[in-house]
């Protein structure tokens, strides 16, 4: 990390409140990026710097960020042979997936795409579900600010809405009526 970086870190840190810990770590936001114009090596790529897995414990009602999701290494993951459908995994604990999309809107940082994926765990037959197309899919309509909440369950919906808000509450004062609405239950 040069120091141009360092010092927008350094900047951003203060921006969301000291640079305090949450649980579960925090979002990427706002990262240099790469592929400023220049048209040269990596132009024309997708950059995954602002984008952060935010998972929902339905049972425990609970939310947090584990970055192991961007390989499929997250804790709720590992150690789990996913099935292809959910009738295979009947005990399963259901989970939902939310890709998290941080970007500049309205003069500031904000939750810019948001796309929820279902999945289930089994930790005692170490099986689980989830479509990995739809979890590909998501990530690359949340990446592009789509707000894709509408099949969560109304519990759910103010878990992510209740997270999002008390993370940083100036994000989410700046994020999209959509994105609010969508959370609304």
């Amino acid at each position: 990390m040069n120091e141009a970086d360092r010092e927008k870190n350094e900047k951003i840190k203060n921006m969301m409140g000291g640079g305090q810990k949450k649980k579960g770590g925090g979002f990427n936001i706002l990262n240099n990026d790469s592929t400023d114009g220049h048209g040269g090596y990596g132009a024309g790529t997708l950059s995954l710097n602002n984008m952060s897995p935010v998972f929902i414990d339905v049972e425990d009602g609970d939310a947090f960020v584990d970055m192991g999701a961007l390989h499929a290494r997250s804790s709720v993951e590992k150690g789990i042979k996913f099935l292809k459908t959910k009738e295979e995994v009947p005990n399963g604990r259901p989970f939902w997936l939310v890709w998290v999309q941080t970007d500049i809107l309205n003069g500031g940082p904000a939750y810019t795409g948001v796309a929820a994926c279902e999945l289930t765990v089994d930790r005692e037959i170490r099986r689980g579900y989830k479509s990995l197309p739809e979890h590909v899919n998501n990530m690359d309509k949340a990446l592009k600010g789509r707000i894709i909440v509408d099949q969560m369950d109304g519990k759910s919906k103010q878990i992510l809405k209740e997270y999002l808000e008390s993370f940083n509450p100036e994000m989410w004062e700046r994020s999209s009526d959509e994105l609010k609405e969508g959370l609304a239950t």
